[in-house]
């Protein structure tokens, strides 16, 4: 039971279906105010379209910015008190920012008031502390040896949340209505999954004890008869001791420090962000434009298809997991993702585009990964700090990533639609350069102790 208790699953899959609702409510408000407005004053379509892409360029600049001021520091406390700090307040912000929504809604406040929203979510932590919270409960959950795999588990879940929660959330808008007010009934659902998350962060969710992560590598430890006496490579940069299996995995360049390894992930992991971030975010206008030209079921499906991503990454981490040390699975992810987004930029037919996304099946390897090796570079009482670093890291270069796709998109249009996603290659395969560094110097060593 106690066990159970410990499962971060139930929240992260009532969030992630409540945001759905809450992102598709949120797009069908705002293009209803702007449309009302347009309509007044004889506008185009064209118009409507600016006006829509300029709330959002504000609205995401000021939730991607101002989790800055608070996000390192609910993960300090978080490290130091209680780790459900950095799960909870965002959650409470959730709550909180998503009930200013149904006001607009309800009470025909102006859609301006959705800043002030975005600024409140940011101001609580938003997903930056969210996120690097549940990745360092996690982590502090799982032994070493499958640290990789629980967190692919949870990406996993989070893909599958998505999946039904987008599927359910345009029904829910066009079916169910309050008198004349659109999106009342989708946006209280989503409120009351934000609040039965909190509830159960709050008042069920227990932290689990380092004793209880570490027990498959005590239990190895004692199945080998062997103990260590002196300092290892993994004691210097955990603070314990372990045995020389795990080590060759969480702790194997001895000559690199442990700084200039956590440098080097987090240069692979910012750069993969920024080439996922900026082939997504233009990847639907690239769909809704000649030749594909595709309409509602033709997105739908493909976003579908993309959440698959999300098990088929999973069943890919599970497998290699076994045979593979963490730095190979890295690697066999953003190839994955480098040859489906070269294949992308030549999409002409739907057939190419399906062809495209089971290429990048493996693409969500890299980055839960990347956090599972770091959770092996850092002790445990600083799991929440490094994760929220690197969240901060990656939400500030989603934000510039996001603005500069969007342009680069635009000036490219008429010359090749597909430019971003070449683009985005490119940077993935400079994010193959610090890992593959890694990989070349674990390899070596291991070659010299055999």
């Amino acid at each position: 039971m106690w066990m159970m208790r410990s499962w971060i699953e139930p929240v992260v899959a009532g969030a992630q279906i409540a945001s759905s609702f809450y992102d598709t409510g949120l797009l069908f408000v705002v293009k209803n105010r702007y449309n009302n407005t347009n309509q007044s004053s004889n506008s185009s379509s064209d118009a409507l379209q600016r006006a829509i892409s300029n709330f959002y360029i504000y609205y995401n600049l000021i939730l991607g910015l101002t989790p800055l001021l608070s996000a390192y520091i609910l993960a300090k406390i978080g490290d130091k008190y209680n780790r459900k700090v950095t799960i909870c307040v965002p959650l409470a912000g959730y709550l909180l920012s998503r009930l200013l929504l149904l006001f607009v809604i309800l009470l025909d406040w102006p859609i301006e008031v959705m800043y002030g929203s975005a600024a409140l979510n940011g101001i609580t932590g938003w997903f930056t502390a969210y996120w690097a919270g549940i990745m360092a409960l996690a982590s502090l959950g799982s032994s070493e040896n499958k640290r990789s795999l629980r967190l692919v588990i949870i990406e996993m879940v989070y893909g599958l949340a998505g999946f039904v929660g987008s599927l359910a959330s345009g029904h829910i808008f066009i079916r169910f209505n309050v008198t004349n007010h659109e999106g009342t009934v989708l946006v209280s659902c989503s409120i009351a999954l934000y609040a039965i998350c909190l509830f159960y962060s709050v008042f069920v969710l227990q932290i689990p004890h380092t004793a209880v992560a570490d027990q498959d590598t005590t239990a190895s430890v004692r199945q080998e008869g062997t103990s260590s006496t002196g300092p290892t490579e993994r004691s210097r940069l955990l603070g314990n001791v372990s045995d020389e299996r795990l080590t060759t995995d969480s702790s194997i360049i001895t000559q690199l420090p442990s700084k200039v390894i956590i440098a080097l992930l987090f240069t692979s992991a910012i750069l993969y962000n920024v080439a996922i971030d900026g082939s997504v975010d233009v990847l639907n206008l690239f769909l809704l434009r000649e030749p594909l030209s595709w309409g509602p079921v033709e997105i739908g499906y493909g976003s579908a298809a993309g959440y698959l991503i999300f098990l088929t990454s999973f069943l890919g981490v599970y497998f290699f997991s076994k045979c593979l040390p963490d730095l190979v699975m890295i690697i066999i992810g953003i190839v994955s993702f480098c040859v489906g987004i070269f294949t992308m930029a030549f999409v002409r037919w739907t057939f190419m585009f399906y062809i495209a996304r089971a290429l990048m099946m493996f693409a969500l390897i890299p980055l839960p990964t990347i956090r599972s090796l770091l959770s092996k570079h850092v002790q445990g009482s600083s799991y929440g700090k490094i994760f929220v670093i690197l969240q901060l890291c990656l939400a500030v270069s989603a934000v510039i990533t996001s603005i500069a796709f969007n342009k680069i998109y635009q000036a490219t249009l008429d010359m090749f639609s597909g430019f971003c996603f070449i683009l985005s290659g490119i940077i993935t395969i400079l994010s193959l350069v610090p890992v593959s560094i890694l990989t070349y110097l674990h390899l070596s060593r291991r070659q010299r102790t055999i």
